[in-house]
């Protein structure tokens, strides 16, 4: 409810980017119950009755939600076979794991051990996450290979491993001031599939 008692539509996510919001002004020192729900313009409770186990359930499932929201991203980029250069096509969803998730998201439950315990094991459980993302980008190359824009000696789930791997890495080190992580992504996608015909379109 609102502190006018109407009914808020989607509590949930807009409770999730209220706190997006602050954690891009302030950092994770800034999340707190009350200042989410005050960002947000709900009422003071709103937080607690729809995350029973307060800050710490509230910040895994913001989490959570971002993962599953960029692994279904992820999933699309099987639709991308065929067009434009493998090349490209990795640096596009690369960028997109690192928009989505962002270095202060993905850094946020290493500040709350019980969230990041909720997290672990809700990833455990099959809760979408990196490993999704893996899958996708895997999914991606195979298509690729069949296309034959891809060597056939690639190893599809060791580029997809290490693309997701390297994103994990900048996403959890990111700080004001370090390299651009597009740009090193950028870099490792190259190294792994080259990026001959990258104006052309031919296979990579």
């Amino acid at each position: 409810m609102s502190p006018r008692g109407v009914a808020i539509p989607d509590v949930r996510e807009r409770l999730f980017a209220a706190a997006e919001r602050l954690l891009a002004q302030a950092g994770p020192s800034a999340l707190t119950s009350r200042a989410i729900t005050a960002e947000a313009g709900c009422s003071k409770g709103l937080l607690h009755a729809h995350f029973a186990g307060g800050l710490d359930e509230f910040v895994a499932e913001l989490c959570l939600d971002r993962f599953a929201r960029t692994a279904r991203q992820a999933a699309q980029l099987s639709e991308r076979a065929g067009r434009d250069t493998v090349a490209a096509n990795l640096g596009t969803v690369a960028g997109t794991l690192l928009d989505s998730a962002g270095p202060v998201i993905s850094g946020l439950a290493l500040t709350r051990p019980a969230a990041a315990e909720r997290i672990r094991a809700a990833l455990q459980e099959g809760a979408p996450g990196f490993g999704a993302m893996q899958e996708a980008i895997t999914a991606y190359l195979d298509a690729e290979q069949r296309l034959g824009r891809l060597a056939d000696r690639t190893d599809t789930g060791a580029v997809a491993l290490a693309l997701v791997g390297t994103v994990h890495h900048l996403l959890m080190t990111g700080w004001a001031g370090a390299p651009d992580p597009r740009r090193q992504a950028e870099r490792l996608v190259a190294m792994l599939v080259g990026t001959d015909g990258a104006a052309t379109g031919s296979p990579a």
